[in-house]
């Protein structure tokens, strides 16, 4: 399973890269610092799955899930945010998300998606 992850906060990047890189089937296609870049990088490089945070400067992640939208290959979306209201949630699923997580409460479910999705279990989005 190929995953491409956007971050500004490169700790946060090492992190999903480095919890992901454990899971047997899954690959790090590329990474990005901002949606801008991330956007580019991810047409050339298709994955399967983007971890994308919302909160990030000029093109937020929301921004950036708008614009996955318009591509051919359309990846499975997981959002990250410190804000995790509803609102931010809705706004995040509308956008195309199909999992919006909280970062300093919720990090834990990214692997269990991942666990999901390679087991071949139907993933329930959150």
């Amino acid at each position: 399973m190929k995953v491409f992850v956007v971050d500004h906060s490169t700790p946060v990047r090492k992190r999903i890269i480095d919890i992901l890189s454990e899971l047997e089937g899954v690959e790090i296609v590329g990474e990005a610092e901002d949606a801008i870049a991330a956007a580019v990088l991810i047409r050339e490089s298709q994955p399967e799955v983007v971890i994308l945070d919302v909160q990030m400067p000029a093109f937020t992640g929301i921004d950036l899930l708008n614009s996955l939208k318009s591509n051919d290959h359309v990846p499975v979306t997981i959002a990250l945010t410190n804000y995790p209201y509803p609102q931010y949630r809705k706004k995040c699923q509308e956008a195309g998300a199909q999992f919006v997580f909280d970062k300093s409460s919720e990090f834990e479910k990214i692997t269990e998606v991942f666990r999901e999705m390679i087991g071949g279990m139907k993933v329930k989005p959150h």
